[in-house]
Protein backbone atom coordinates (compact mmCIF):
# COMPACT_ATOMS: atom_id res chain seq x y z
CA UNK A 1 0.00 0.00 0.00
CA UNK A 2 1.59 3.12 -1.13
CA UNK A 3 1.75 6.14 1.44
CA UNK A 4 0.80 9.32 0.57
CA UNK A 5 2.97 12.56 0.67
CA UNK A 6 1.20 13.57 3.70
CA UNK A 7 1.61 10.77 5.77
CA UNK A 8 5.23 10.02 4.90
CA UNK A 9 5.71 13.79 6.47
CA UNK A 10 3.64 13.26 9.27
CA UNK A 11 5.87 9.71 9.97
CA UNK A 12 8.90 11.78 9.62
CA UNK A 13 7.66 14.65 12.13
CA UNK A 14 6.96 11.73 14.18
CA UNK A 15 10.43 10.02 14.16
CA UNK A 16 12.55 13.62 14.46
CA UNK A 17 10.46 14.15 17.51
CA UNK A 18 10.68 10.79 19.09
CA UNK A 19 14.57 11.39 18.52
CA UNK A 20 14.87 14.51 19.88
CA UNK A 21 13.57 13.49 23.05
CA UNK A 22 14.93 10.23 23.52
CA UNK A 23 18.68 11.02 22.50
CA UNK A 24 18.16 14.40 24.87
CA UNK A 25 17.22 12.22 27.59
CA UNK A 26 19.63 8.85 27.31
CA UNK A 27 22.67 10.49 24.88
CA UNK A 28 22.90 8.92 21.22
CA UNK A 29 24.65 5.90 21.95
CA UNK A 30 22.20 4.31 24.40
CA UNK A 31 19.25 4.85 21.97
CA UNK A 32 18.40 2.82 19.23
CA UNK A 33 17.00 3.38 15.99
CA UNK A 34 13.88 0.13 16.81
CA UNK A 35 13.64 2.30 19.98
CA UNK A 36 12.38 5.82 17.84
CA UNK A 37 10.65 4.29 15.56
CA UNK A 38 8.91 2.30 18.24
CA UNK A 39 8.37 5.35 20.14
CA UNK A 40 7.12 7.06 17.02
CA UNK A 41 4.66 4.28 16.52
CA UNK A 42 6.07 2.77 13.38
CA UNK A 43 7.75 -0.35 12.24
CA UNK A 44 11.44 -0.68 12.69
CA UNK A 45 11.80 -1.83 9.20
CA UNK A 46 10.42 1.18 7.41
CA UNK A 47 13.09 3.59 9.27
CA UNK A 48 15.45 2.97 5.91
CA UNK A 49 12.77 4.77 3.78
CA UNK A 50 13.09 7.70 5.81
CA UNK A 51 16.66 8.34 6.72
CA UNK A 52 19.96 6.92 5.76
CA UNK A 53 22.01 5.81 8.93
CA UNK A 54 21.48 6.82 12.57
CA UNK A 55 23.98 10.05 12.43
CA UNK A 56 21.63 11.60 9.80
CA UNK A 57 18.63 10.63 11.77
CA UNK A 58 20.80 12.85 14.64
CA UNK A 59 21.54 15.57 12.63
CA UNK A 60 18.45 16.01 11.40
CA UNK A 61 16.73 15.35 15.05
CA UNK A 62 19.18 18.46 16.16
CA UNK A 63 17.77 20.70 13.06
CA UNK A 64 14.21 19.86 14.49
CA UNK A 65 14.75 20.89 18.05
CA UNK A 66 16.79 23.72 17.54
CA UNK A 67 14.65 25.11 15.42
CA UNK A 68 11.32 24.79 17.19
CA UNK A 69 12.83 26.25 20.86
CA UNK A 70 11.23 28.99 21.50
CA UNK A 71 12.93 32.68 20.94
CA UNK A 72 13.69 34.27 24.56
CA UNK A 73 11.71 37.13 25.64
CA UNK A 74 12.16 39.51 28.87
CA UNK A 75 15.58 40.51 29.34
CA UNK A 76 18.28 37.94 29.75
CA UNK A 77 18.13 37.68 33.47
CA UNK A 78 14.68 36.54 32.87
CA UNK A 79 15.26 34.21 30.48
CA UNK A 80 18.34 32.90 33.05
CA UNK A 81 15.59 32.25 35.52
CA UNK A 82 13.87 29.64 33.69
CA UNK A 83 16.84 28.38 32.06
CA UNK A 84 18.62 27.75 35.16
CA UNK A 85 15.95 26.48 36.63
CA UNK A 86 15.43 22.98 38.63
CA UNK A 87 12.29 22.15 36.33
CA UNK A 88 14.58 22.48 33.09
CA UNK A 89 17.63 21.14 34.64
CA UNK A 90 14.71 17.92 35.74
CA UNK A 91 13.42 17.82 32.45
CA UNK A 92 16.37 16.33 30.04
CA UNK A 93 13.81 14.92 27.28
CA UNK A 94 12.61 18.11 26.61
CA UNK A 95 15.05 20.70 27.93
CA UNK A 96 18.20 22.67 25.47
CA UNK A 97 19.17 20.51 23.19
CA UNK A 98 22.35 22.57 23.61
CA UNK A 99 23.23 21.12 27.34
CA UNK A 100 22.27 17.88 26.34
CA UNK A 101 23.73 16.70 23.38
CA UNK A 102 26.81 19.26 22.61
CA UNK A 103 29.32 16.86 24.24
CA UNK A 104 27.76 14.11 21.56
CA UNK A 105 27.83 15.96 18.57
CA UNK A 106 31.77 16.88 19.11
CA UNK A 107 32.21 13.26 18.12
CA UNK A 108 29.80 12.59 15.29
CA UNK A 109 30.11 13.08 11.69
CA UNK A 110 30.00 16.50 10.25
CA UNK A 111 25.85 16.97 9.75
CA UNK A 112 25.35 16.79 13.35
CA UNK A 113 27.96 19.10 14.26
CA UNK A 114 26.73 21.90 11.37
CA UNK A 115 23.43 21.64 12.80
CA UNK A 116 23.95 22.26 16.48
CA UNK A 117 26.91 25.11 14.96
CA UNK A 118 23.57 26.47 13.01
CA UNK A 119 21.83 26.50 16.30
CA UNK A 120 24.61 28.27 18.20
CA UNK A 121 24.21 30.92 15.88
CA UNK A 122 20.68 31.37 16.01
CA UNK A 123 20.72 31.52 19.96
CA UNK A 124 23.03 34.22 19.82
CA UNK A 125 21.32 36.36 17.64
CA UNK A 126 18.70 35.95 19.69
CA UNK A 127 19.93 36.26 22.92
CA UNK A 128 21.76 39.18 21.42
CA UNK A 129 18.75 41.33 21.32
CA UNK A 130 18.02 40.78 25.25
CA UNK A 131 20.94 41.23 26.71
CA UNK A 132 22.54 44.28 28.18
CA UNK A 133 24.79 47.08 26.51
CA UNK A 134 24.41 49.67 24.36
CA UNK A 135 26.18 48.44 21.24
CA UNK A 136 25.53 45.11 19.36
CA UNK A 137 29.05 44.19 20.15
CA UNK A 138 28.34 44.67 23.84
CA UNK A 139 24.96 42.90 23.64
CA UNK A 140 26.42 40.11 21.21
CA UNK A 141 29.52 39.57 23.92
CA UNK A 142 26.77 39.21 26.79
CA UNK A 143 25.08 37.13 25.07
CA UNK A 144 27.54 34.49 24.18
CA UNK A 145 28.92 35.09 27.63
CA UNK A 146 25.60 34.59 28.96
CA UNK A 147 24.81 31.78 27.19
CA UNK A 148 27.95 29.96 27.84
CA UNK A 149 27.74 30.19 31.45
CA UNK A 150 23.98 28.82 31.39
CA UNK A 151 24.47 25.84 29.63
CA UNK A 152 27.64 25.17 31.62
CA UNK A 153 25.75 25.53 34.61
CA UNK A 154 23.27 22.95 33.05
CA UNK A 155 25.70 20.22 32.35
CA UNK A 156 27.39 20.68 35.90
CA UNK A 157 24.34 20.56 37.67
CA UNK A 158 22.93 17.50 36.00
CA UNK A 159 26.39 15.59 36.07
CA UNK A 160 26.17 16.36 40.04
CA UNK A 161 24.60 13.33 42.06
CA UNK A 162 24.66 16.12 45.30
CA UNK A 163 21.22 17.90 44.96
CA UNK A 164 22.47 20.36 47.15
CA UNK A 165 25.73 21.08 44.86
CA UNK A 166 23.59 21.00 41.78
CA UNK A 167 20.82 23.44 43.05
CA UNK A 168 23.97 25.71 43.86
CA UNK A 169 25.37 25.99 40.63
CA UNK A 170 21.70 27.03 38.74
CA UNK A 171 21.90 29.45 42.02
CA UNK A 172 24.46 30.91 42.10
CA UNK A 173 25.23 31.02 38.24
CA UNK A 174 22.10 33.06 38.22
CA UNK A 175 22.78 35.16 40.39
CA UNK A 176 26.40 36.02 38.92
CA UNK A 177 24.48 36.43 35.60
CA UNK A 178 22.21 39.05 37.41
CA UNK A 179 25.09 40.85 38.45
CA UNK A 180 26.98 40.92 35.45
CA UNK A 181 23.54 42.75 33.75
CA UNK A 182 23.40 45.39 36.71
CA UNK A 183 26.72 45.82 36.23
CA UNK A 184 26.65 46.54 32.57
CA UNK A 185 23.39 48.45 33.08
CA UNK A 186 25.44 50.67 36.03
CA UNK A 187 27.88 51.70 33.02
CA UNK A 188 25.70 52.38 30.60
CA UNK A 189 24.20 54.93 32.92
CA UNK A 190 27.54 56.55 34.49
CA UNK A 191 28.82 57.54 31.00
CA UNK A 192 25.51 59.33 29.67
CA UNK A 193 25.27 60.55 33.16
CA UNK A 194 28.74 62.70 32.53
CA UNK A 195 27.91 63.76 29.43
CA UNK A 196 24.89 65.35 30.82
CA UNK A 197 27.23 67.58 33.12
Amino acid sequence: MRVSREQVAENRRRILEAAGRLFREHGFEAVTVAEIMQAAGLTHGGFYGYFASKDELFAGALADVLAKRPAPSGDLATYAAGYLSRRHRDNRAGGCPVAALAGETIRLPGGARTEMTTGLKRQIERLSRIAPGETAAQKRQAAIGGWAAMVGAMIMARVSDDPALSGEILDQTHAWLEHQGKHDAQREVQPSASKVN
